[in-house]
């Protein structure tokens, strides 16, 4: 929902590939987001946005999650 945005908090259940940059664009300064990550193996992560728009990473547990369909599950543009 970008129109609703910047969240402080979101919460993904179900494990791209990667993080989605349209959802990290959609977090707020200071926002947190839980997500699982990977494919067969995946890690749960705590993303934080950071003051400057760069993101900090931390696994916080071994999950497994169905796997992310769908637009946001495209790789990033480079």
């Amino acid at each position: 929902w970008p129109e609703k945005a910047p969240f402080d908090v979101i919460i993904v259940a179900a494990a791209p590939d990667h993080v989605p940059q349209p959802l990290v664009d959609q977090l707020a300064i200071g926002g947190r987001m839980i997500i699982p990550i990977g494919r067969g193996q995946q890690e749960l992560l705590v993303i934080e946005k950071q003051p400057d728009g760069s993101i900090r990473r931390q696994s916080v547990a071994p999950v497994l999650f169905v796997p992310m369909t769908g637009e946001a599950q495209r790789p990033p543009k480079e």
